[in-house]
């Protein structure tokens, strides 16, 4: 633990707190992608499967939990809440998903943190978690205006793993610890947010609505 990481997990968790006090505030889930939210389900499923089977700490076993259990309900509102499911923009949240799930996979068995099915997994969920952001980032670009929760929900993840290369790189001076897989997804990940960043500072200056391009 350092205070990159730890600045780290307390901004995504940030994020999720974000996105369920619009949910369950607005009853609204207007701007947000379920095709992106079921890949966060798919990406902590396959990570934190060790949960089971490895202690590391209350801290970790404690935030696995969260992250599980928060993406499970916000899926679960976004399908089946009777109010919340209304909101949803299925029309424009079109980017098929599951295409991004197969290369992940293909990428993770040829190269894995380590060969055994807890690894390959692990590794798996990092390469999708790079792309995850995909249909979300598609669905903004599709509407037209975007609230201010939803802008900052997504700002959040996107510092979250800014945060996180700031973490890899301070335990490469302080253990000397290099871990390719994750530092590369990261770096794609994050670059992934850069257009989403500038408009998301352009409209917070104006004090506006965040608009993206077309």
């Amino acid at each position: 633990m350092n205070p990159f990481r730890l600045a780290g997990d307390m901004t995504h968790l940030l994020s999720i707190v974000v996105l369920l006090l619009k949910i369950r505030t607005m009853k609204s889930c207007a701007g947000i992608s379920l095709k992106t939210q079921e890949l966060y389900v798919i990406i902590f499923v396959t990570r934190y499967l060790d949960l089971f089977t490895r202690y590391v700490s209350f801290y970790n076993s404690v935030m696995k939990l969260v992250f599980l259990g928060t993406s499970i309900a916000i899926v679960w509102y976004m399908r089946y809440h009777k109010v919340v499911k209304q909101t949803y923009n299925k029309d424009e949240d079109t980017f098929r998903h599951y295409f991004l799930i197969l290369p992940c996979l293909v990428l993770a068995l040829l190269i894995p943190h380590e060969y055994n099915t807890i690894e390959i997994l692990w590794s798996f969920s990092i390469y999708l978690e790079a792309v995850a952001i995909l249909p979300q980032l598609v669905l903004l670009q599709r509407s037209s205006n975007i609230d201010n929760l939803t802008g900052n929900y997504v700002f959040l993840l996107g510092a979250y793993r800014a945060l996180y290369i700031l973490n890899w790189v301070y335990r490469f001076f302080t253990e000397n610890k290099i871990r390719w897989i994750p530092w590369v997804s990261g770096l794609i990940q994050t670059a992934l947010y850069a257009d989403f960043f500038y408009y998301y500072f352009k409209s917070w200056k104006n004090r506006e609505n965040l608009k993206l391009p077309a």
